[in-house]
Protein backbone atom coordinates (compact mmCIF):
# COMPACT_ATOMS: atom_id res chain seq x y z
CA UNK A 1 0.00 0.00 0.00
CA UNK A 2 2.87 2.37 0.84
CA UNK A 3 4.47 1.66 -2.55
CA UNK A 4 1.20 2.47 -4.32
CA UNK A 5 0.85 5.75 -2.41
CA UNK A 6 4.48 6.65 -3.16
CA UNK A 7 3.94 5.87 -6.86
CA UNK A 8 0.84 8.13 -6.97
CA UNK A 9 2.76 10.97 -5.29
CA UNK A 10 5.62 10.63 -7.81
CA UNK A 11 3.20 10.57 -10.76
CA UNK A 12 1.35 13.64 -9.45
CA UNK A 13 4.61 15.52 -8.90
CA UNK A 14 5.86 14.74 -12.41
CA UNK A 15 2.50 15.64 -13.98
CA UNK A 16 2.39 18.98 -12.17
CA UNK A 17 5.92 19.94 -13.19
CA UNK A 18 5.56 19.16 -16.90
CA UNK A 19 6.43 21.86 -19.40
CA UNK A 20 4.61 22.32 -22.67
CA UNK A 21 1.20 22.20 -21.03
CA UNK A 22 -1.63 24.39 -22.25
CA UNK A 23 -4.08 25.36 -19.54
CA UNK A 24 -7.72 25.57 -20.63
CA UNK A 25 -10.31 27.31 -18.46
CA UNK A 26 -14.02 27.98 -18.95
CA UNK A 27 -15.16 30.06 -15.95
CA UNK A 28 -12.06 32.21 -15.47
CA UNK A 29 -11.91 36.03 -15.40
CA UNK A 30 -11.04 36.36 -19.11
CA UNK A 31 -13.77 33.97 -20.32
CA UNK A 32 -16.29 35.81 -18.15
CA UNK A 33 -15.00 39.18 -19.39
CA UNK A 34 -15.67 38.05 -22.99
CA UNK A 35 -19.19 36.99 -22.02
CA UNK A 36 -19.68 40.53 -20.68
CA UNK A 37 -18.06 41.93 -23.84
CA UNK A 38 -20.69 40.11 -25.90
CA UNK A 39 -23.45 41.55 -23.70
CA UNK A 40 -22.10 45.02 -24.55
CA UNK A 41 -22.20 44.02 -28.24
CA UNK A 42 -25.80 42.80 -28.01
CA UNK A 43 -26.80 46.07 -26.25
CA UNK A 44 -24.87 48.15 -28.84
CA UNK A 45 -22.78 49.60 -26.02
CA UNK A 46 -19.59 50.72 -27.78
CA UNK A 47 -18.22 52.39 -24.62
CA UNK A 48 -18.67 49.11 -22.76
CA UNK A 49 -16.84 47.27 -25.56
CA UNK A 50 -13.96 49.75 -25.42
CA UNK A 51 -13.29 48.80 -21.80
CA UNK A 52 -11.55 45.58 -22.94
CA UNK A 53 -10.00 46.76 -26.21
CA UNK A 54 -6.45 48.04 -26.22
CA UNK A 55 -5.89 51.45 -27.82
CA UNK A 56 -6.25 51.77 -31.61
CA UNK A 57 -2.50 51.64 -32.14
CA UNK A 58 -2.11 48.44 -30.07
CA UNK A 59 -4.97 46.25 -31.30
CA UNK A 60 -4.79 44.01 -34.37
CA UNK A 61 -8.05 42.87 -35.92
CA UNK A 62 -8.61 40.33 -38.67
CA UNK A 63 -12.17 40.40 -40.03
CA UNK A 64 -12.26 37.15 -41.96
CA UNK A 65 -9.03 37.68 -43.91
CA UNK A 66 -5.28 37.92 -43.41
CA UNK A 67 -5.55 41.68 -43.97
CA UNK A 68 -5.58 43.70 -40.77
CA UNK A 69 -8.55 45.95 -40.16
CA UNK A 70 -8.63 49.02 -37.93
CA UNK A 71 -10.76 48.99 -34.79
CA UNK A 72 -12.90 51.72 -36.38
CA UNK A 73 -13.91 49.24 -39.12
CA UNK A 74 -15.08 46.74 -36.51
CA UNK A 75 -16.99 49.47 -34.66
CA UNK A 76 -18.55 50.53 -37.98
CA UNK A 77 -19.60 46.94 -38.72
CA UNK A 78 -21.21 46.67 -35.29
CA UNK A 79 -23.13 49.89 -35.96
CA UNK A 80 -24.24 48.64 -39.39
CA UNK A 81 -25.41 45.36 -37.89
CA UNK A 82 -27.49 47.11 -35.25
CA UNK A 83 -28.95 49.45 -37.89
CA UNK A 84 -29.87 46.80 -40.48
CA UNK A 85 -30.86 43.92 -38.20
CA UNK A 86 -33.20 43.31 -35.29
CA UNK A 87 -33.28 40.57 -32.66
CA UNK A 88 -29.51 40.02 -32.81
CA UNK A 89 -28.57 36.97 -30.75
CA UNK A 90 -25.52 34.83 -30.10
CA UNK A 91 -26.69 31.23 -29.88
CA UNK A 92 -25.05 27.95 -28.98
CA UNK A 93 -23.40 26.55 -32.09
CA UNK A 94 -25.31 23.27 -31.75
CA UNK A 95 -28.70 24.97 -31.54
CA UNK A 96 -29.31 23.99 -27.94
CA UNK A 97 -30.71 26.25 -25.25
CA UNK A 98 -27.25 26.60 -23.75
CA UNK A 99 -24.82 29.49 -23.59
CA UNK A 100 -22.25 30.04 -26.31
CA UNK A 101 -18.97 28.19 -26.04
CA UNK A 102 -16.16 30.25 -24.44
CA UNK A 103 -12.74 28.98 -23.35
CA UNK A 104 -9.48 30.66 -22.41
CA UNK A 105 -6.15 29.00 -23.11
CA UNK A 106 -2.85 30.00 -21.51
CA UNK A 107 -0.03 28.68 -23.69
CA UNK A 108 3.52 27.85 -22.68
CA UNK A 109 4.66 30.66 -25.02
CA UNK A 110 3.06 33.13 -22.61
CA UNK A 111 0.20 34.04 -24.92
CA UNK A 112 -3.36 33.84 -23.64
CA UNK A 113 -6.29 33.50 -26.01
CA UNK A 114 -10.02 33.36 -25.37
CA UNK A 115 -11.84 31.41 -28.10
CA UNK A 116 -15.55 31.54 -28.78
CA UNK A 117 -17.93 29.65 -31.04
CA UNK A 118 -21.55 30.58 -31.65
CA UNK A 119 -24.28 31.16 -34.22
CA UNK A 120 -24.86 34.83 -34.95
CA UNK A 121 -28.60 35.14 -35.48
CA UNK A 122 -30.62 38.17 -36.55
CA UNK A 123 -33.62 39.25 -38.64
CA UNK A 124 -33.00 41.64 -41.52
CA UNK A 125 -35.07 44.79 -41.05
CA UNK A 126 -35.56 45.18 -44.81
CA UNK A 127 -36.12 41.58 -45.94
CA UNK A 128 -37.55 40.13 -42.74
CA UNK A 129 -35.31 37.09 -43.30
CA UNK A 130 -33.75 35.22 -40.39
CA UNK A 131 -30.01 34.91 -40.89
CA UNK A 132 -27.86 32.50 -38.90
CA UNK A 133 -24.11 32.34 -39.37
CA UNK A 134 -21.65 30.06 -37.56
CA UNK A 135 -18.89 32.26 -36.08
CA UNK A 136 -15.54 31.72 -34.39
CA UNK A 137 -13.84 34.71 -32.73
CA UNK A 138 -10.55 34.52 -30.85
CA UNK A 139 -9.21 37.24 -28.56
CA UNK A 140 -5.53 37.55 -27.59
CA UNK A 141 -4.79 39.20 -24.25
CA UNK A 142 -1.94 41.30 -22.89
CA UNK A 143 -2.17 43.05 -19.51
CA UNK A 144 -5.90 42.26 -19.27
CA UNK A 145 -6.62 44.03 -22.58
CA UNK A 146 -7.66 42.54 -25.91
CA UNK A 147 -4.76 43.25 -28.26
CA UNK A 148 -5.80 41.01 -31.16
CA UNK A 149 -9.04 39.64 -32.53
CA UNK A 150 -9.55 37.13 -35.28
CA UNK A 151 -13.09 36.84 -36.69
CA UNK A 152 -13.79 33.76 -38.79
CA UNK A 153 -17.15 33.45 -40.54
CA UNK A 154 -18.74 33.64 -43.98
CA UNK A 155 -20.18 37.18 -44.20
CA UNK A 156 -22.11 36.72 -47.49
CA UNK A 157 -25.62 36.56 -46.00
CA UNK A 158 -24.88 39.48 -43.70
CA UNK A 159 -23.38 41.57 -46.51
CA UNK A 160 -26.37 40.86 -48.79
CA UNK A 161 -28.77 42.08 -46.09
CA UNK A 162 -26.61 45.17 -45.39
CA UNK A 163 -26.62 46.00 -49.12
CA UNK A 164 -30.39 45.49 -49.31
CA UNK A 165 -30.85 47.80 -46.33
CA UNK A 166 -28.59 50.45 -47.89
CA UNK A 167 -30.45 50.29 -51.22
CA UNK A 168 -33.78 50.73 -49.42
CA UNK A 169 -32.58 54.10 -48.11
CA UNK A 170 -32.04 55.53 -51.60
Amino acid sequence: MKKLLLALIVIATVACSQTGVTIVEFEDDKSNAIRGHYEHYLNYDIEGLKKLWADDDKITIFLGSVKQSPLSELIGLIGAQHTAFKNIQLLNIQGKDEPIYVETKAYESGQTWTNTWFRWSAVGKTSGNLIEIPVHISFRWENDEIVEESHLFDPSLMVAELELFASSLQ
